[in-house]
C-alpha cells in the first residue's frame, strides 16, 4: 500500500517556507505603509480592500482570467512546439543555425509593447493577435535554449555512439534529447510567464470587452477603479503560477533522474 507524504514535512517546510514567509511579510508591509502614510486609493489599495474586491468579483475575475489563460496556452503551445521543432533543425544542420540565431537575438530585444499593435492589424483585434504575441515571446527562448541543449552534448559520449555504428536518430532520442531536457524545461518554464505577460498586454490593446482580463484591467485603471484593476493583476499571477506549477509538475515526471529533481526530494 502506497503511503500519501504528509502535507507539512521538514523538507516541504524549508521548500516553500522561504516564499510564503516572504509573501507574508511582503503583505504586512504593505498593509502597514498604506495605512501608517494614509495612502489614498486610487494610488495603491491595501491588500486588504483588494482581498474584498476579488471576493465580491471572484467569479467574473475568473471567467476572464480563463479567457486570457486560453489564449495563452494556445499560443505557448504554438510557439514552444515551433521552438523546439526549429531548434532540431537548427543542430542537425548548422546552416540553419546560422540564418535564426541572429534573428533570435534581436527579436528578443524588441519590446512587447511594440509587436502589440502590429499584430492586431495583421491578425485583427480579437484572440489570433494575442496568441501570436505569446507564439513569438515563447519561440524564441525555446528554440535558443533547446538549441543549446540538443549541441553541448559530451564529445566523447558523441564519439561512443558513433563508434557503435549508432543511427543518427538514436543519437538524438538517446543521447541528445536527455541532454536537451534541462534546458527545455528551464525554457518551458520561462515561458509560462512570458505567455500570461503578452497575453494580457495584448488585450490592452483590444479585445472582447467583457471576456478578456487585460481589457477589464485597462478600462478598470482608467477610471481610477485601482481595487478592481489590482483584483484583476492577482487574477493574472494566479494563473501564471498554476501554468508554471503544471510545467514544473511535468518536468518532475519526466525527468526524475536529473540532479534538480534528486535535490528537491531530499
Amino acid at each position: 500500500m502506497i503511503r500519501a507524504e504528509p502535507a507539512l514535512t521538514p523538507r516541504r517546510i524549508q521548500q516553500y517556507g522561504p516564499a510564503i514567509a516572504v509573501f507574508v511579510l511582503v503583505t504586512a508591509l504593505w498593509e502597514l505603509g498604506v495605512w501608517a502614510f494614509n495612502v489614498q486609493v486610487y494610488l495603491l489599495p491595501a491588500p486588504h480592500t483588494i482581498a474584498q474586491t476579488f471576493v465580491e468579483l471572484g467569479g467574473s475575475l475568473i471567467d476572464k482570467g480563463a479567457y486570457t489563460f486560453r489564449e495563452a496556452l494556445i499560443g505557448y503551445l504554438f510557439g514552444c512546439t515551433l521552438g523546439l521543432l526549429v531548434a532540431v533543425a537548427a543542430s542537425r544542420w548548422g546552416l540553419v543555425a546560422e540564418a535564426l540565431l541572429p534573428y533570435a537575438v534581436a527579436t528578443n530585444a524588441v519590446p512587447i509593447i511594440a509587436l502589440a499593435p502590429l499584430t492586431i492589424v495583421w491578425f485583427g483585434i480579437d484572440e489570433g493577435s494575442k496568441i501570436a504575441i505569446v507564439a513569438i515571446l515563447t519561440f524564441f527562448p525555446t528554440m535558443l535554449s533547446a538549441y543549446r541543449g540538443l549541441t553541448t552534448c559530451s564529445p566523447s559520449a558523441v564519439e561512443l555512439m558513433n563508434s557503435y555504428a549508432a543511427l543518427p536518430r538514436d543519437v538524438y532520442f538517446k543521447l541528445r534529447f536527455p541532454n536537451a531536457l534541462p534546458y527545455i524545461f528551464n525554457a518551458l518554464k520561462l515561458c509560462t510567464t512570458l505567455a500570461m505577460i503578452g497575453a494580457v498586454v495584448g488585450e490592452f490593446f483590444g479585445g472582447p470587452a467583457f471576456r478578456a482580463l487585460g481589457v477589464f484591467i485597462k478600462s478598470e485603471n482608467s477610471i481610477a477603479h485601482n481595487r478592481e484593476a489590482w483584483a484583476g493583476i492577482v487574477v493574472a499571477c494566479g494563473f501564471g503560477l498554476v501554468f508554471y506549477w503544471i510545467v514544473a509538475a511535468v518536468e518532475h515526471r519526466l525527468m526524475p533522474w536529473h540532479l534538480s529533481q534528486r535535490d528537491a526530494r531530499r
